[in-house]
């Protein structure tokens, strides 16, 4: 069967350096950071003591959550979540059903790690000290990792696959591919995707205490996250959330939506854990492949791609990631395609980096621009031997965009390249 078109037609963010679609455009096009130093992580002897994580302005939760829900909601990554895709919808001009109506026509993927650390902390707590009806009817849900689809079908009336992917940092991106395909191969009409993370100590401590994180800035915290920097030193943990409304061309001109861009289709793989990859580490055969292969399901030339929005955490790993994106091209020098990471603005924000690093590259394709990098005036070496200085630019600059990549990797050796077409009239 032939495939149906599909495209995006809403967006929504709430990231470390903007909450909401225009605050975030703001802050990517003139290179504002979210992190900020973290007193909590400092009281704790964490090494790394700054962190990306969202400003919610105080009462902007009332218009997501009744006064019911909102009592000892602590799941940071819903609050984000359903900030983000509730937000994406209505962007997308689509109305929320009425009580007696379900929407069988869309569906949400909406991936996370893990939900609500702080209120399974204190049902821990709780249950040991034999208080098991103090947990509340409400610790399940906000534990549960489909949380976040819960809150979101339900508050939509979504009555076609809701449910919640994890895959580590490939979270995000690979929402959007398990969207795509629902909608391409005529499974759902709509479908709300994205990812999110909590923020906390009980998220990031383990990233602490594995010593991948930078903990040389803590006092000058929007330095931190250098991406590609020759003095890159460990990444900056984040939070938040990024959403997209994905449909299907026909409906979206049906009903005269905004069309951002196109998804053009992508791939997702395992490196197996063999060779050089590992629980921590990529197999860089299995990230080429993964590439050539997002190439060739969405029908995409190498030469064709104008700019990337890569993965580049800044740990010892971006080079290798730079590499492996020359090697699958067969591209390098001035020929290969401008490349960013959002990361030096945000932080990794872990499970929800892909889709805000999405929201992100679709704002690019849409507006004509590519993001500068921050905290890159020092690239690193190995990086400059095989791409052109201006290809890396360190502030954002016009551009004529066709095709951008976005791809993630994640935890276990797992990998997602998607790649997205400006919509053109």
């Amino acid at each position: 069967m032939s495939k149906k078109r599909v495209v995006i037609t809403g967006l929504g963010v709430c990231a470390p350096n903007g909450v909401g679609i225009p605050a975030f455009t703001e802050a990517i096009k003139n290179g504002t950071s979210g992190i900020r130093f973290q007193q909590q992580l400092a009281d704790l002897n964490f090494g790394c003591q700054i962190a990306g994580e969202p400003q919610i302005p105080e009462g902007l939760l009332d218009n997501y959550f009744t006064p019911l829900q909102l009592r000892d909601l602590e799941a940071t990554g819903i609050v984000y979540g359903m900030i983000a895709g509730v937000d994406a919808w209505k962007d997308a001009g689509l109305a929320v059903t009425d009580k007696d109506t379900v929407d069988y026509e869309s569906g949400v993927v909406f991936g996370t790690s893990l939900l609500g650390a702080e209120k399974f902390r204190k049902a821990i707590y709780l249950t040991d000290e034999k208080k098991v009806k103090r947990l509340g009817s409400t610790t399940v849900i906000q534990t549960m990792a489909s949380g976040i689809s819960a809150y979101l079908g339900g508050y939509l009336g979504c009555g076609n696959q809701v449910t919640t992917n994890s895959s580590a940092c490939t979270t995000g991106t690979e929402s959007i591919l398990m969207g795509y395909d629902r909608i391409a191969y005529g499974h759902a009409k709509r479908m709300l995707v994205g990812g999110c993370n909590d923020s906390g100590p009980y998220i990031w401590g383990g990233f602490d205490a594995m010593r991948v994180l930078n903990k040389k800035h803590n006092d000058q915290p929007e330095l931190g996250s250098r991406p590609m920097q020759s003095d890159a030193s460990g990444f900056i943990p984040g939070s938040g959330a990024g959403a997209l409304v994905l449909e299907s061309l026909e409906t979206a001109m049906a009903r005269n939506a905004t069309i951002y861009a196109e998804v053009l289709g992508g791939a997702v793989n395992s490196g197996g854990q063999r060779q050089e990859g590992s629980m921590t580490a990529p197999n860089s055969i299995a990230v080429q492949r993964c590439i050539k292969d997002a190439l060739q399901n969405a029908n995409v030339k190498s030469e064709q791609i104008d700019t990337i929005n890569g993965h580049l955490t800044a740990t010892g790993m971006c080079p290798t990631e730079v590499k492996n994106w020359s090697q699958a091209l067969g591209r390098s020098g001035k020929d290969f395609p401008y490349i960013n990471s959002l990361k030096s603005m945000t932080g990794h924000c872990l499970a929800a980096a892909g889709s805000i690093e999405t929201v992100a590259t679709i704002l690019e394709l849409h507006e004509g621009m590519v993001f500068g990098n921050i905290n890159c005036d020092d690239i690193h070496p190995e990086i400059i031997a095989i791409v052109d200085k201006d290809q890396i630019p360190n502030k954002t600059i016009k551009a004529t965009l066709d095709i951008a990549a976005k791809a993630s990797f994640g935890f276990g050796d797992v990998n997602c390249c998607m790649l997205f077409k400006k919509h053109t009239t």
